[in-house]
């Protein structure tokens, strides 16, 4: 069930000038995520729209064309970026963690868990107000993995973590419980109308995307990057295993529990916001490797604009692959995922023959 997080691939130094390169492209994907949809608006509108907004002028326009442009899809374009670029992330930090090119938030639980505790927020109305659905999310998340965690070890520990295949079967079992205990809570609890909305919104959805939800996805996408980047280091170590980092310096606890946190806080807010969205954190890991090599002060950069370049574009074909009908981001993922997936592990199994 173990299977190396790194696959043989050509080291290629990004460079200034390829960084440049994929900020250049995220703009451009930004800029057309904002012009597509299910409703032509002209170029010029949106950036007169965008020019009354950011610069304060005052271009006479439609107020509902103006709505589109600002609150609709503007919003959904930012959020899908901070979302691609903070799950791609917690893929690379949670194969390096564990040693298995199979890992990230959904497989190991802390997705569903997020689920979950969101869930429970939404229709049960746990903490009477008090908790928001991004802090049932984390505890939910917190939860699942420490659930995991506990499993994998009872079935057997070596130092730091447990083994990885332990810690992937764990996850799988992990996921159906939390997923079970949604439909659960759901089943029970939720009229047809919640039942309905949470639905949608597990699959992924962000049609009910605007500022304020901005203003929590980009800081936390944002800093958990930057978080995750400054143990580059350590991150390099852990893929020659924990006895090595060790050997190397690297405080294991406090760096598993450090990075650890950030992805469940990243997954959670994420998840709180838009549902749970798979094979982002799967896939787009071993597409940057192939691009930049194995070396996380690379792989981490390249992977947070891969990814936030992936959801945006999903984004997008989600909302005008159906005429007339916005369909779940996650269907989206899935559908490029499942086959991207099925790729590298071709091409990489080739590579190593």
């Amino acid at each position: 069930m173990t299977v190396s997080a790194t696959i043989p691939v050509r080291r290629r130094s990004p460079g200034p000038s390829r960084l440049i390169l994929g900020l250049a492209a995220l703009i451009v994907a930004l800029a057309f995520g904002v012009s597509v949809g299910e409703t032509f608006i002209a170029p010029e509108v949106i950036w007169k729209t965008l020019s009354n907004q950011i610069f304060g002028t005052d271009y006479p326009l439609r107020p509902i064309q103006e709505g589109i442009v600002w609150n609709y899809r503007l919003t959904r374009a930012i959020v899908a970026a901070a979302c691609g670029a903070g799950l791609a992330v917690s893929g690379v930090v949670l194969q390096a963690l564990l040693r298995n090119a199979l890992a990230d938030p959904y497989i190991l639980g802390i997705s569903a868990g997020a689920s979950t505790g969101a869930v429970l927020v939404m229709v049960l109305g746990i903490g009477a107000g008090a908790l928001s659905l991004s802090v049932g999310a984390f505890a939910g998340g917190i939860l699942a993995f420490s659930l995991v965690i506990g499993l994998a070890r009872a079935a057997g520990s070596g130092i730091g973590l447990p083994q990885a295949g332990l810690i992937i079967l764990s996850g799988i079992a992990g996921t159906q419980l939390f997923n079970a205990l949604t439909s659960f809570v759901i089943a029970q609890s939720a009229n047809a109308e919640q039942v309905r909305g949470v639905t949608f919104w597990m699959m992924g959805n962000m049609s009910g995307v605007r500022w304020p939800d901005v203003r929590l996805a980009v800081p936390v996408s944002t800093l958990g990057v930057l978080v995750c980047m400054a143990y580059a280091r350590a991150l390099d170590a852990f893929t020659f295993g924990a006895e090595s980092a060790v050997t190397m310096g690297i405080a294991l606890r406090r760096t598993q529990a450090v990075l650890i946190g950030v992805v469940t806080m990243i997954t959670a807010t994420m998840v709180s916001i838009t549902g749970a969205i798979g094979f982002v954190g799967l896939v787009i890991p071993h597409a940057a490797r192939f691009l930049v090599g194995v070396r996380h002060d690379r792989l981490l950069p390249a992977s947070a604009l891969i990814g936030a370049l992936f959801l945006v574009m999903a984004d997008v074909v989600s909302r005008v692959i159906v005429p007339g009908q916005v369909l779940p981001i996650g269907v989206i993922t899935a559908l490029v995922g499942a086959p991207g997936f099925a790729v590298i592990l071709i091409r990489g199994r080739r590579q190593r023959a």
